[in-house]
This record gives structure tokens, sequence and C-alpha cells, in this order.
């Protein structure tokens, strides 16, 4: 179990993560959303012990975390980390060698279905398939938790497709934590199952993608027969034009009157509504 009490850091006068508390199970693919500089790459080395917190206490399994006492357990792969400039096939064995319970099965089996020359060097290596070498690296590892920062920057559609089955089989063979933070936000939808947003430093909200599908929905339609049925929803958007109004809800589903349209929100249209939404007239 992964614990944040009250975990706060800043730098100079800016709280980069201000008051979190937040607990995550064993087991589970969750996906950290927020915009650029909400705080999650900082949230990750935080959990992996390579920076401490200003105030509050982080833990796994009861063990406290910092940069003098980073968890084994964790894993964190950050977006662009560098290899030494082995063949693949060396870097695959070295890892085998250095990590006790490296599945080199899964990785070579990986590596194949990706294409990765096994002879070329890492150097020699397009960006995206650095990136993927990295990943296969990691999730072929014993650690019970991997954090990865971004790891499909680079990546072309086909390329975050394999990157997406992946994270699956790897969570099949070996069931742990897995937190990916990424943009790609109704991509990772497809394989993750719970989600984490955070905005300037607080998390907002962490909840099961089904939980999110049930109750994230927009009502459109005049604007004279849409506000009513607004009272004592949990608004996240409001837009308004003419005398039309669509307003996005997360909160339990209603039955609206004729005229008055109901539609599930995309994940993606979930998230800017919540981080960044309002009123717009």
């Amino acid at each position: 179990m992964i614990e944040f009490d009250h975990v706060t850091k800043r730098y100079g006068g800016v709280n980069a993560i201000d008051r979190v508390c937040l607990r995550l199970p064993d087991h589970g693919i969750h996906c950290l959303l927020g915009r650029n500089g909400a705080g999650k790459t900082t949230w990750m080395k935080l959990l992996a012990g390579h920076i401490g917190a200003t105030s509050g206490a982080i833990t796994v399994d009861g063990r406290p975390v910092s940069p003098g006492r980073m968890p084994e357990s964790v894993n964190y792969i950050e977006s662009g980390v560098t290899q030494f400039n082995l063949r693949v096939s060396e870097l695959m064995a070295a890892a085998a060698d250095l990590q006790q319970g490296f599945d080199q099965g899964f990785a070579q089996e990986m590596a194949d279905r990706l294409e990765l020359d096994r002879r070329k060097r890492f150097k020699q290596l397009s960006f995206g398939m650095r990136t993927m070498l990295t990943t296969i690296i990691a999730l072929a590892n014993s650690s019970r938790a991997i954090l990865l920062d971004e790891p499909t920057l680079g990546f072309d559609a086909i390329m975050r497709q394999q990157f997406n089955d992946l994270l699956l089989q790897s969570h099949q063979a070996h069931p742990r934590l897995i937190v990916v933070s990424t943009h790609l936000i109704d991509e990772i939808a497809k394989v993750t199952e719970r989600l984490i947003v955070i905005d300037r430093g607080r998390v907002l909200l962490q909840a099961g993608i089904d939980q999110v599908d049930e109750l994230a929905y927009s009502l459109s339609g005049p604007t004279a027969a849409v506000q009513p049925l607004l009272a004592g929803l949990n608004v996240i958007g409001r837009t308004s034009a003419g005398a039309l109004t669509t307003a996005q809800i997360y909160d339990h589903r209603i039955t609206p009157p004729p005229g008055v349209v109901l539609e599930r929100l995309s994940l993606q249209d979930f998230f800017i509504n919540l981080v960044g939404g309002g009123t717009h007239v």
C-alpha cells in the first residue's frame, strides 16, 4: 500500500505538490492526468524517493520514503531517459544480470513483437524505439510499482497502440501497480483502470474509469430548459450561445425532458472541463 499523508513539496514560494492525501492499492493500471506544470513529475519523484517532501509523509508498505530511504519496490522511469550505448541484446542481458526476478522471456518477446533490432546500439535507435526499449526493461523487472512519466512522447499512432498492448500484457503476466503519466487521454482510457487528476499540485479526483464513464455527461438544449436541471448537480463546465446552453456534469445521471439532449463526455472532454472548465458565454 502506498500512502501520501498531507504531502507538500515547495520550490521557493511555489507549492508544486500541495497537501496531497492519497492511497494507492498494490495493483492496477492507473493514469495520472494533469496540465503542464500541474505537479505530475514531482509527485512521481516524491514517491520514488528521488526528491524529499517539504512536509507530510509518504509511505510504501508502512515504511517512510525519502532520498535517504528510496523504496526498492518502486521503479520510476522518466521520459527521455538514456541508457549505456550498448546493443539492445546487451542491455537486456545486463538488466537480467542486475535485477533479481527480471523476466527475460517477456523482454525478448516484446522486443521481437515491436521489431526492435537487437544488434543495434541504443543511440542508433529512433527516439520512440529508445523509449520503448527502456519501457520494456522497466516492465520486465520485478518491481511492485512502476511509474512511467510521459512514456509515449515521440510515438506514432501504431507505437502508442503497441505501448498499450505492452502495458496490458505486462500487468497480466505480473499484476502490480503501474502509474502512467500522459497527455494522450482517450487512448490510455482503453487500458487504465483508475484515474488520478492533479491540478496546481492538488489531487482533484481519484476514481475508476467506469465511475467517470457513468457520472460524466453533458446536457444541451434551450437555456430555459437546461438551467432548472442543474440545481443540485456538480456542474464542471458550461457554455451558452444565444438561447442555447450546454452544461458538463460530473454527478448522478438524470432523465432530461424532451428537447434536452444528454450525451456522455469523452475522458478528454471531462478532463478539460474538470481542470479548466467554467462558465463561457
